[in-house]
């Protein structure tokens, strides 16, 4: 995993341990694409993370979709905490490499198995991967990640 070594904020950004745990825990995402017009779209999405990438699950008659099969860049947040001393976040970027059929029937694909069964575990509760045919994977395997975690302010 690259994670970039930030100047400012260096003593609250999270430790490689920290955002595994965090990534793996947290569901939702916010995802910023571009529009066509070079116009910045930001969606809420579920998400897996597999420890190297973050695998985004979407709905392939979404704007979103659309927006990254035509420009694959993308930054995504995940964050969480209601008081400023209990914010904590990520942010990674790069560019989304589909993976699977889209729209994803149950086809066999061996790349999928660990994201598929990471994401039915996390928010369905269940072993297997139920496919509606209608959703589809975007892989991002992060060029950039920025990290806060507001609660080591306390240290310091």
């Amino acid at each position: 995993m690259t994670v970039t070594e930030q100047r400012r904020g260096r003593k609250i950004m999270m430790t490689p341990g920290e955002l595994d745990a965090f990534l793996t825990a947290q569901r939702t995402c916010r995802v910023a694409t571009v529009s066509a017009d070079g116009a910045p779209h930001v969606s809420a999405l579920w998400f897996a993370w597999d420890g190297t990438s973050l695998w985004l699950y979407s709905v392939v008659r979404s704007r979103r979709w659309a927006q990254l099969r035509r420009d694959p860049r993308v930054a995504v947040v995940v964050d969480s905490g209601e008081e400023y001393d209990q914010l904590r976040g990520v942010e990674l970027s790069g560019r989304v490499e589909f993976v699977g059929e889209a729209p994803r029937t149950g086809e066999l694909c061996a790349e999928l198995d660990t994201p598929e069964t990471l994401f039915a575990r996390k928010n369905f509760g269940l072993d297997e991967m139920p496919h509606d045919g209608r959703h589809a994977w975007a892989r991002l395997t992060p060029e950039k990640i920025v990290s806060w975690d507001f609660t080591k302010l306390g240290a310091l």
